[in-house]
């Protein structure tokens, strides 16, 4: 989510290599003390042999072991790289005024009790903001954890890393706010034996951000996948473009962002603003700009290793190896939850898999191969073969009964010898199913030099693969051609059949209407529409006619007009006293058909975001609606359409016709532009847009639009 702070003003990227890249090191509050942050700092540069200068700051001490001491950051020499604040947080500010005039590169500040500690300490980070910006100087926190570049053994934290064992082109770096959960998910990954590039922890981000770390790592040669850990979005457009140039260069990026329980809380009200939650709309960006969200650390750590091993992502359908007819049931039910795609196999159209297996085994997806592996250990290898040959299959998951290492070592010998025979054209991912079963060491090290990754459950290889088969296309969004409205008040709402007659200009459909402020205007305006007709009453200040009694539908003739407006007319006086219409929209009944709601928002934030779904009920207690960027191509919209849980009755659910889905999709799109070029616009509802017969077209009964 955006914090409710404005969004900050554009600046330069930062130039980050003084900081990533030091050849020069200054620990300001050095010491050899045991537990002091000065002293694990110290251990850990000599622990990684950092090969750079070392400078202690300490007024009590003249040297540190073997190295000299100074005083004071004024008695440092001129140009140093990078200075480490192990110090307490009242002696930060003046510490960072004199980093700048001794033209120290960046700082990195340990010290907590800033923004998150009230005003006093909002003001205190600020000042740290400026004076940064001021001199060109980068400073990472307060209140974090530090970083470590792995690739060039640099670690300017107190945390000890356990140490790095594996090192390889394809490495994986990390971001992330927390630095708790930057030096977790590192420890994480060299257990795992995953390459590391660095682990960076940004703390408050009073001068540099994650997404100044994301932009600057876009263009790293080593870094295969960025794993991010945001709990606030302090530049949502700067993080995008950054997001953007990082799958541009090919990089992976994997995001846990806490927060989504506020998106729930708003979900019973039907329009666009209660519906499109800050973690929704966040969501809706930051995937379509090519980052794969996760919702654990968990998941994280997954699908961050699944990625960073294998030469290509899993794509397109998977296909399972199972031993257990119950975990089969098990992986089909899972598999329909998180939308991994299995694809049907049967004995008549899978001929390499029958050829393979036992004839009392039949051909399914997953496969149950019962316990015949261990009697035939070539089994594995060729139902695997079978998979890679499939072109219906992209991915492949081996699940297998462990028990003890002398069982798991036959299987596991099984599949690595076929991966030793066949490599790994396709993804595949080993999932033992006893967590705690015992598994050799060696055994999954031979599986890790093939780039398949080992998981310790098949729900949670699933659920990665999940993740990574369904992964965003950042291609999918291209920019809207829209138009400026003309005839826009500068802010509150306007009425409906204002909002109809500025976006009917723009290609948005609606029922014929006209605007009376007399009953004989009115009974004009039927004659000319033609009956059955419906009466909305019209003002800014009236956005919920219904709930005044301000809307009449179905009548038939002139008395019933009649009849109509004065009840109308009743039930405004007696719900808003003294309320000034504009008028009443006098409009022609439209037949029923499939109700949609579409909607739009400029977030302030992240900028405008489309909302469609189904209207009315389901609308409200369901929920069922998607979330878009704007500028997607129709095909994009109708597929996008074509995801909501209800969407079979677009398609002629128990005979019904099917309906005019393009009609929607080309209002969805004209919305999408009129928002898009008119960021003045807080929010558009179209609710309900009525979809007929294929067509027919489809029509927005009812419109508004806020600023």
């Amino acid at each position: 989510m955006g914090n409710d702070q404005p969004v900050k003003a554009e600046r330069p990227p930062l130039a980050l290599e003084r900081l990533l890249r030091p050849r020069s090191v200054a620990i300001v509050g050095a010491s050899d003390k045991p537990g002091a942050l000065g002293t694990s700092v110290l251990a850990n540069l000599d622990r990684a042999g950092f090969a750079g200068d070392i400078h202690l700051v300490n007024p009590k001490r003249e040297a540190i072991g073997r190295r000299r001491c100074v005083a004071s950051v004024d008695d440092l020499p001129e140009g140093v790289d990078a200075a480490i604040l192990a110090i307490p947080r009242a002696a930060v500010l003046d510490t960072v005024r004199a980093l700048a005039r001794r033209r120290v590169g960046a700082a990195v500040v340990f010290a907590a009790g800033f923004a998150e500690d009230g005003p006093q300490g909002l003001a205190d980070e600020q000042e740290i903001a400026r004076i940064a910006a001021e001199a060109g100087m980068v400073v990472e926190g307060p209140n974090c954890l530090g970083l470590v570049n792995f690739v060039d053994n640099v670690p300017l934290t107190f945390i000890e890393m356990p140490p790095v064992r594996v090192e390889g082109d394809a490495r994986v770096a990390i971001v992330s706010q927390s630095g708790a959960m930057a030096a977790v998910l590192a420890t994480t990954m060299i257990a795992r034996e995953v390459p590391l590039a660095s682990y960076i922890s940004t703390g408050n981000e009073a001068a540099s951000g994650v997404e100044d770390y994301l932009a600057h790592l876009a263009s790293e040669p080593s870094v295969a996948t960025i794993a991010m850990v945001v709990e606030h979005f302090r530049n949502p457009q700067r993080f995008l473009a950054a997001a953007r140039a990082a799958r541009a260069a090919g990089k992976h990026i994997v995001l846990l962002h806490p927060g989504r329980s506020d998106a729930g809380a708003a979900s019973a009200a039907t329009h666009t603003g209660a519906m499109a939650g800050d973690w929704a709309v966040m969501r809706t960006h930051v995937e379509h700009a090519g980052v794969i969200l996760v919702e654990s650390l968990e998941e994280l750590g997954d699908v961050v290793e699944i990625a960073t091993r294998g030469a290509a992502l899993p794509s397109g359908g998977t296909g399972v190896v199972a031993e257990s007819g119950a975990l089969k049931a098990m992986l089909l039910d899972l598999s329909e939850d998180i939308a991994l795609a299995l694809p049907k196999l049967g004995d008549a159209d899978s001929p390499a898999l029958r050829e393979a297996l036992p004839d009392f085994v039949p051909v399914s997806n997953p496969l149950d191969v019962t316990a015949m592996g261990l009697v035939d250990p070539g089994l594995y290898g060729r139902t695997i073969a079978a998979l890679m040959e499939d072109a219906r299959i992209g991915a492949i998951l081996v699940t297998l009964i462990q028990t003890d290492i002398g069982t798991s070592s036959v299987k596991f010998a099984a599949v690595a010898d076929a991966l030793d025979r066949l490599g790994t054209p396709k993804p595949v991912v080993v999932a033992g199913v006893d967590e705690g079963g015992g598994v050799a060491p060696a055994d999954i090290a031979r599986l890790r030099a093939h780039g398949v990754a080992y998981l310790p459950t098949p729900e949670r290889a699933a659920r990665a693969l999940a993740r990574l088969v369904n992964r965003p296309d950042p291609g999918a969004a291209t920019t809207s051609q829209g138009a400026a409205i003309e005839g826009l008040p500068v802010s509150g709402t306007v009425p409906e059949y204002r909002s109809k007659q500025l976006l009917g200009a723009h290609g948005i459909a609606f029922p014929r209407f006209e605007l009376a402020t007399s009953l004989d205007e009115a009974k004009a305006a039927a004659d000319a529409l033609g009956y059955p007709v419906v009466l909305k009453a019209q003002a800014a200040d009236l956005p919920h006619k219904s709930d005044a009694g301000g809307v009449i539908v179905g009548l038939a003739d002139a008395q019933a007009l009649a009849e109509g407006w004065e009840r109308l007319h009743t039930n405004i006086a007696a719900e808003r006293p003294g309320l000034a219409l504009d008028g009443v929209l006098v409009e022609a009944m439209a037949k029923r058909g499939v109700e949609l709601i579409v909607g739009a928002r400029n977030d302030p934030h992240w900028g405008p975001v489309i909302l469609v779904g189904f209207g009315g009920v389901a609308a409200e207690l369901l929920h069922d609606v998607r979330l878009l960027p704007p500028g997607l191509s129709h095909e994009a919209i109708v597929a996008e359409i074509g995801k909501l849980r209800m969407a079979p009755l677009l398609r002629g659910f128990r005979g019904a016709s099917v309906a005019d889905v393009d009609a929607a999709a080309r209002i969805v799109a004209a919305l999408s532009a009129v928002v898009e070029a008119n960021p003045a616009i807080t929010e558009i509802d179209l609710n309900p847009v009525v979809v007929y017969p294929e067509g027919e077209g489809a029509l927005a009964l009812d419109a508004l639009i806020s600023l």
